[in-house]
């Protein structure tokens, strides 16, 4: 059956958004700015998990929600409803109008899913009606962090696994619904194998795998009858759960049940105990009985830190059920993506640069409408990432200067091979993009990662990659920062 990705986004969602989305939307419309265009960038500014990367994921949802993006009747009557602080209709009867022919018409550029990105690169670009722009803030921000967010976790995972097949596990302990819909499909394009998630399975194309209980083996008076019953009802599907009362003595009932009913037996999981020595103890028992193609699987609050012990100590897990950690990232529960004007189109069609100043250089943002170039060596390695203005052609070899510390500069060698990361789309309100499979985006993740050095994938105290912005626009952007404060 062909996956249906965009399914559960086929309803009207316009009613996503926090409030002051549609009362700056009224302001412009009752300004008489619907036609004022403006330029958005979605980025986020700090590393995630005390790595160096994220990687981008959502794109695919954010399309379908844009694509049926409209206001219904009872949408309407809703806002209709709503009232200031002394009882008067918050909207005018005329602006629910317009939003009743409301018709999405902006440019969307963006990086495509699986990719790697860093603090303050834009992930995605909206240009177009300030009003259309402003609408879409709340829910992109939404749909991209979160899913960016646990991609980066499942990268981190699926590479401490070391190519073991790795399970989400998560549907019980996400977020609700959506919360568990969108972690399985993020967690898929991060790179774990499966899921057992079966709605997630349907609407995704994802795989979906899956043991027993401890409750079945409990509903019996003995475990070895349990795993007889369960063989006879699923004799290609035996992973048994052997430590619901002593591990050892499970793996045993386990291996005498598989060799009565001429099973192949798949293997085994643990839930509890000391996982890297019953791992080694369980590994020596399934070898002697002739099952040594049989997996131990692992599914005990892990995460990245965790399966990375249990390798240095020896362990023989190689399937591996990760949950609660991933699916909610437990350790940074939310990605600090932000949606911010970077640019303002004058009578003239001339794109006039943005800022946001503040005190906190980190939460200053960059001016104008930037590309995201990325320069790699002869090998294919990426060596740095240079923010430079889109609608400009960037120097042969150009100068990389680090806003957060302009003491890292970098100049970059003419005929440097590169590639430019954000690609188009929407244009005009239409989609110009045909999304690839799930399957595609997560080999892409795979082999995007690989081409960093692995001091910058190391998860604690990375190597930091360098992302920096091409000097002129660094140069207007203190400018701009110069320029703001004498006028205060």
């Amino acid at each position: 059956m062909k996956a249906d990705q965009g399914g559960f986004y086929r309803c009207s969602l316009a009613l996503l958004t926090d409030l002051y989305e549609l009362t700056m939307a009224y302001g412009y419309w009752k300004l008489g700015m619907t036609n004022q265009k403006a330029a958005f960038s979605l980025f986020f500014r700090r590393r995630p998990f005390q790595g160096s990367f994220a990687i981008a994921a959502g794109l695919e949802t954010a399309i379908a929600f844009i694509k049926n993006f409209h206001f219904e009747e009872s949408d309407l009557t809703y806002l209709e409803s709503l009232k200031t602080y002394n009882g008067k209709p918050l909207f005018e009867s005329g602006f629910l109008n317009y939003l009743k022919g409301f018709s999405f018409d902006c440019d969307i550029d963006a990086v495509v899913e699986g990719t790697p990105v860093f603090p303050y690169e834009p992930l995605l670009i909206v240009r177009g009606s300030i009003l259309h722009a402003q609408l879409l803030e709340s829910s992109l921000l939404n749909i991209i962090n979160f899913q960016t967010l646990i991609a980066t976790k499942a990268s981190r995972i699926c590479c401490a696994a070391e190519g073991d097949e790795v399970i989400e596990f998560g549907l019980r302990r996400a977020q609700g619904i959506d919360g568990a819909l969108s972690g399985t499909r993020a967690s898929y394009v991060g790179g774990c194998h499966s899921t057992s998630n079966v709605i997630g399975g349907k609407y995704f194309g994802i795989p979906v795998k899956g043991t027993h209980a401890h409750s079945w083996i409990m509903a019996f008076d003995q475990e070895k009858e349990a795993f007889k019953a369960y063989t006879e009802a699923l004799p290609d599907n035996c992973i048994y759960l052997v430590d619901t009362y002593d591990t050892v003595q499970g793996v045993k009932h386990a291996i005498e049940v598989a060799k009565e009913k001429g099973s192949k037996m798949l293997g085994v999981r643990l839930d509890s105990g000391d996982l890297a020595h019953l791992s080694i103890e369980i590994r020596k028992l399934l070898d002697e009985a002739g099952f040594q193609d049989a997996k131990i699987m692992a599914s005990n609050e892990l995460d990245e830190l965790i399966i990375r012990d249990l390798k240095k100590q020896g362990c023989k897990i190689n399937l591996w059920g990760v949950g609660t950690n991933l699916i909610t990232a437990k350790d940074q529960p939310a990605l600090d993506g932000v949606y911010k004007l970077s640019a303002i189109q004058d009578e003239k069609g001339n794109w006039v640069p943005k800022i946001k100043i503040s005190e906190q250089i980190v939460k200053t943002t960059n001016p104008g409408i930037l590309q995201v170039r990325r320069y790699m060596n002869a090998q294919g390695q990426y060596l740095s990432d240079m923010l430079y203005e889109m609608e400009s052609l960037a120097p042969s070899h150009p100068e990389i200067i680090d806003p957060i510390d302009p003491t890292r500069q970098r100049q970059v060698a003419d005929k440097t091979k590169y590639k430019d990361l954000l690609i188009p789309i929407f244009r005009g309100g239409k989609c110009v993009y045909e999304s690839p499979s799930l399957q595609e985006i997560r080999a892409h993740t795979l082999a995007e990662l690989d081409r960093f050095a692995p001091a910058v994938r190391r998860f604690l105290y990375p190597e930091p990659y360098f992302v920096g912005l091409e000097k002129s626009v660094y140069n207007r952007k203190l400018e701009l920062i110069e320029s703001l404060r004498g006028h205060r």
